[in-house]
């Protein structure tokens, strides 16, 4: 019996309830919740005494939903934009406010990227107590003078506004500003080197404070002793959970492999931490009662992995990894054989009860799904196949003495195999639908990667927690040593960190090997909706009810959900086939438009500069995704583009003497639709007719314009937008002229892609 799932099954609703209906609403769920409470314990107090299983049953349905407003209650209650002092109505008015650095900050290529925790804010001249998460960016530049990394705890004083954090720029995109609200974040700001000010240190949470620092002085012994900097970047990940350092080849390897779970301490390093210390309990005599040796493994157990978790930052992966293992070795210490099930479910239920937001967290479904296929799968899967007693069957009694052994052994291995595949397998089953909805990717040589990297990997943690303990080690000894002596005992560490590199290197060499031996066994491009994810789960729990019941209505069931997802996947190709629709695309200084027709988009770069690999990626290959387009067409400039479109001459050498160059003016028609795109200076037309009657008129590179002549060139009645070349300040200055003068405008930097979709029929 599984009692705390239902209950946890419960708590879950209530959040997602909260999350996908009740943000909007205005009022406290707090006294439903009391209310539905209540009602639990005067049902229960009463079926004891009306003992029935009609009551019993109504009984339990009212707790689990008193669980469940539970849920929505305590969602309620941490989300801080409902807090009376969130700085969400003041933060146009804020002149200063001072907040704390609440994580470490985020290294990259030009920026480290940070959160800070508002304690008050200035507002018309007066200091008061506010609250609210902003997300803040810092310059970054390799320089003596460049802006130092923030550091946890540190407390700023900030001058200027932060911003309500931006959507989605283009379609598809990852949801940031989504991201950040699961983390009470819903602001962000650029602030430069002059506009803020450390005052000193006051950490948020001082156990936090100090397993950062102590995570940083780890990481220090590991750069140290493993000199090469990709074996380097990829051991601290795996011990100490630090990716910054790791390459863009290194995880895209990962990626296509489906090893990227082996890079992020999680559940495998506090696994094999706990096994490595039963292994080691059960050989050492501990004399005593039996009560006493299992009291004093439970307290070993937990000051071992609540020590790692300490010595790792304390990161949600490991904390959650943690918090079930806490609960696994208490059951043990009291003989309580609870089933993993309840003790998943418990874990889950008092992760969400912290923090009930962790449910959108990718790495908490992920890891609890795995653990929960595992638990009922592997033992199924193994069963499958005797392959032990198939290999023994083939040992013979005349055999030798060594051939009797050699034939163990291999037993041995092909069912340590054969189980290493079986969890593999299991753990595939219930996270490869999210894996498709979050990354639209399978790769299917995870069984073949995953074989060899698991037990390297857990190799390579032994030896990399041993090389953290034995420098410890021997500077302590150091201490009491001369110099000369302390040079000697550093060879030891040196040894240590020679192995660590050394299986780290075989590590990343396989996964690269693997990459490079079966380069087409990832399948991208794969894009599942959120009712497609929930229809592929409801199919993977109807299967395995029907294999473990046999039961003909279950398949029916499966039937009945293959056709609803194949019919959801036949409505979608239907609603893109028609699609005539043109966007001026947001990307950081460029100047990109798209013609899409139906899944065979045409985009063009109108400033002749073709798009990087990462432009590419992840400004335009989202919305393919989305839209399942397999060959887009990419046109640097109009030369190579099928869309009609023609170049107007510069104006005449007069126009030579304004601020602005002038530059050649493109127009293109495409299926009726008429657009402009308008760079340099325009000059003003005398006539009252328009001399290019235009739809849309794309400004690029701060085109040099009045309205007047904007309206003499293409009429009144266009749609202006600054496409993403354009600066803020020349949009501030243009916005508000060509606004009073009639134009509708749109700014791709700040509102996002500009997107008109064509009527039917042209």
């Amino acid at each position: 019996m599984v009692p705390f799932l239902r209950v946890a099954l419960a708590f879950i609703g209530g959040i997602a309830g909260y999350l996908y209906l009740g943000q909007a609403w205005a009022g406290s769920a707090a006294p439903w919740a009391a209310g539905l409470v209540l009602a639990y314990l005067l049902g229960w107090l009463w079926s004891r005494r009306q003992a029935s299983p009609a009551a019993t049953d109504a009984v339990g349905l009212v707790g689990l939903l008193a669980v469940a407003a539970l849920g929505f209650a305590r969602s309620q209650a941490v989300t801080e934009s409902r807090w009376p002092d969130h700085i969400g109505p003041l933060a146009p008015r804020i002149e200063f406010y001072r907040a704390t650095v609440d994580e470490s900050p985020v290294v990259r290529a030009n920026t480290f990227a940070t959160t800070v925790r508002v304690q008050a804010v200035r507002v018309a001249g007066r200091w008061q107590q506010a609250s609210g998460g902003i997300r803040i960016s810092l310059p970054r530049h390799e320089t003596a003078d460049s802006v130092p990394a923030p550091r946890y705890g540190e407390v700023w004083l900030v001058q200027g506004r932060p911003e309500l954090s931006k959507g989605p720029a283009n379609l598809g995109e990852f949801d940031y500003r989504r991201y950040l609200e699961t983390h009470q974040v819903y602001h962000s700001q650029f602030v430069h080197q002059g506009q803020y000010k450390v005052l000193g240190y006051a950490p948020l949470s001082w156990p936090v404070a100090i397993s950062q620092r102590t995570a940083a002085v780890l990481d220090g012994v590991l750069r140290r002793y493993v000199r090469s900097r990709r074996e380097y970047a990829l051991g601290t990940a795996l011990v100490l959970g630090f990716k910054d350092d790791i390459d863009h080849d290194t995880r895209q390897a990962y990626a296509d492999t489906g090893t990227t779970h082996i890079m992020a301490v999680s559940g495998l390093q506090v696994g094999l931490l706990f096994a490595a210390l039963q292994w080691l309990l059960a050989r050492v005599p501990l004399g005593g009662s039996v009560l006493r040796r299992r009291l004093l493994t439970a307290g070993l157990g937990l000051a071992l992995i609540w020590s790692y978790a300490l010595l790792t930052g304390l990161s949600a992966s490991v904390l959650r990894a943690t918090v079930m293992f806490t609960l696994v070795i208490i059951g043990q210490a009291w003989e309580r054989q609870s089933s993993l099930f309840n003790t998943l479910s418990a874990a889950a239920f008092c992760l969400l009860l912290w923090n009930p937001y962790l449910l959108c967290d990718v790495g908490f479904q992920l890891s609890f799904l795995a653990v929960l296929s595992i638990v009922y799968l592997q033992p199924r899967i193994v069963r499958w196949l005797d392959v032990r007693n198939a290999v023994l069957d083939r040992q013979r009694s005349w055999h030798a003495p060594a051939a009797q052994k050699a034939w163990r052994a291999l037993a041995w291995l092909a069912d340590a195999t054969w189980q290493l595949t079986a969890l593999s397998l299991a753990a595939q089953v219930a996270t490869f639908p999210l894996g498709l909805y979050y990354f639209h990717q399978f790769p299917f040589s995870f069984l073949l990667s995953n074989l060899i990297a698991v037990p390297i990997s857990s190799v390579a943690v032994y030896v990399g927690v041993v090389l953290l303990l034995t420098k410890g080690l021997v500077a302590f000894i150091g201490l009491a040593l001369p110099a000369a002596a302390n040079a000697v005992l550093d060879y030891l560490p040196k040894a240590v960190g020679w192995l660590f590199q050394g299986l780290i290197w075989l590590f990343n060499e396989y996964i690269f090997l693997v990459g490079r031996l079966l380069p087409g066994a990832v399948i991208g491009n794969i894009h599942l909706s959120q009712s497609q994810t929930l229809l592929v789960y409801l199919l993977i729990g109807a299967v395995c009810v029907f294999l473990a019941s046999r039961r003909l209505a279950w398949a029916g069931w499966c039937v009945v959900l293959l056709v609803l997802y194949a019919g959801s996947r036949v409505a979608e190709a239907r609603a893109v086939a028609p699609l005539r629709e043109f966007v001026v695309y947001s990307i950081p200084r460029r100047s990109v438009v798209g013609f899409w027709q139906g899944t065979a988009p045409e985009f063009v770069t109108a400033d002749s500069l073709p798009l990087s690999e990462t432009e590419r990626t992840y400004r335009l290959k989202p919305s393919l995704i989305l839209r399942r387009v397999r060959q887009p067409r990419y046109c640097v400039g109009w030369c190579g583009a099928s869309v009609p479109a023609c170049q107007v001459a510069p104006p005449d050498s007069l126009e030579r003497t304004f601020r602005y160059p002038p530059a050649p003016l493109v127009l293109a028609q495409w299926r009726g639709l008429r657009v402009a795109f308008v760079s340099g200076s325009l000059r003003r037309l005398a006539s009252p007719v328009p001399a290019f009657k235009a739809d849309i008129i794309v400004l690029r590179r701060n085109a040099y314009l009045y309205p007047d002549a904007l309206a003499a060139h293409f009429g009144t009645g266009a749609q202006v937008i600054f496409d993403s070349s354009c600066q803020r300040w020349y949009v501030a200055r243009q916005d508000s002229a060509l606004g009073a003068a009639g134009f509708r405008t749109w700014d791709v930097n700040e509102q996002g892609a500009f997107s008109y979709a064509l009527p039917a029929g042209r």
